[in-house]
């Protein structure tokens, strides 16, 4: 008895008419699930069904979980089988725990989906892309109910199977044990990211003050610059509002003098400006208290660093590269031309660029208008 068959007994034998106490043949395969898979989870790991509670569960699911770390269905990330309220398919997916978000959010409508939605693609967007490249399924429930929806909108990685066409025991046991790597890195990389909900909507941030680091992932190999710069992309990226204003700001006014500006799917660089085949990197930095030394340091480091590990390593041609500042960085200009990096600042009434950056079109030597 292992993966498939147990999954193939839920999808039989689960009434979602009946009470969990009304004789439901599917609640007793669900109350075993964790003995009929003790030798086909991954080391460490442990299994529970959930039928519901009083009334048959829509959509009866199967939690796989780190036995010291996992979530708990409320909280947490966890894996999982859930099984579509019609019952002729099933998603193994890396679940966040739905409860406590719509605890926090006080609410099961669609701005708990946002946020989760939101939460999903955040923690995606950190991990190793060779890990989660076949993982892109999206799971589709079948039940209007929030719950049902809910899991749809926080799945971070799936892998949907037809009943009747399920793979066979070596195979999902496969599968699980790399969904089981992936659930590792993301543990790894959720504390770092926190998802703050605004009046315009939820708002990412990366939280860390370090690398993170992959603990118990000591079989995983990455092979790709990829793979090793998700290590590197959760280091501190802290959004502040001066920060992401200043982004704002520029977006509609280089987009005015011909280049394209690009921040979806970049992160973690700031933003990419694309012209005539060309790209460039920028990295902006908030000037603190008129000293623009902290500035400059961190953006240079990060150039040079994201240029390497995103161009570099990966056979692209390097772009050029800009740093954008919140106000005049004064003699830190000059430092920056000699290492061949253009500089753009915010002035009082416009932006004002070095020598580099008005070559390339980007300012005047005159400020230009904000207006």
């Amino acid at each position: 008895m292992g993966i498939r068959d147990l999954l193939l007994d839920v999808a039989n034998r689960f009434d979602t008419t009946l009470t969990t106490t009304s004789g439901n043949p599917g609640q007793e395969v669900l109350k075993a699930a964790g003995d009929r898979l003790a030798t086909a989870l991954p080391y460490g790991m442990k299994a529970r069904g959930h039928g519901g509670k009083g009334g048959a569960a829509a959509t009866p699911w199967i939690q796989i979980y780190e036995s010291t770390t996992g979530g708990s269905g409320t909280d947490g990330l966890y894996l999982a089988y859930i099984f579509a309220a019609d019952l002729k398919s099933v998603a193994l997916t890396l679940q966040q725990g739905v409860t406590v978000f719509s605890n926090q959010l006080e609410t099961t409508g669609k701005k708990l989906r946002t946020h989760l939605t939101v939460r999903a693609q955040s923690l995606l967007a950190e991990l190793p892309r060779e890990l989660v490249a076949d993982w892109s399924d999206q799971p589709e429930f079948k039940h209007t109910g929030w719950r049902a929806r809910a899991y749809e909108a926080s799945s971070v990685a799936a892998r949907c199977y037809e009943i009747d066409q399920l793979p066979a025991e070596e195979d999902l046991c496969a599968d699980l044990g790399n969904m089981a790597t992936i659930l590792k890195a993301t543990l790894a990389v959720e504390p770092h990211i926190e998802v703050m909900n605004e009046p315009e909507g939820p708002i990412v941030e990366y939280r860390t003050s370090g690398h993170v680091t992959y603990e118990g992932l000591e079989g995983f190999q990455p092979k790709t610059s990829d793979d090793y710069y998700v290590q590197l992309a959760a280091a501190e990226q802290r959004r502040t509002r001066a920060h992401e204003g200043l982004i704002r700001r520029f977006g509609p006014y280089i987009l005015r003098r011909g280049f394209t500006p690009i921040t979806h799917r970049v992160h973690p660089r700031d933003l990419v400006l694309q012209a005539n085949g060309d790209e460039w990197l920028v990295e902006a930095k908030a000037v603190k208290k008129g000293n623009p030394t902290q500035a400059v340091r961190e953006a240079v480091g990060q150039l040079l660093e994201y240029r390497y590990f995103w161009y570099a390593l990966r056979g692209e041609p390097k772009p050029h590269l800009l740093g954008l500042f919140s106000e005049d960085i004064g003699v830190y200009t000059n430092y920056l031309e000699e290492h061949g990096i253009g500089a753009i600042w915010r002035t009082p009434d416009g932006w004002a660029g070095s020598s580099t950056a008005i070559s390339w079109g980007m300012a005047d030597v005159v400020s230009q208008s904000l207006t």
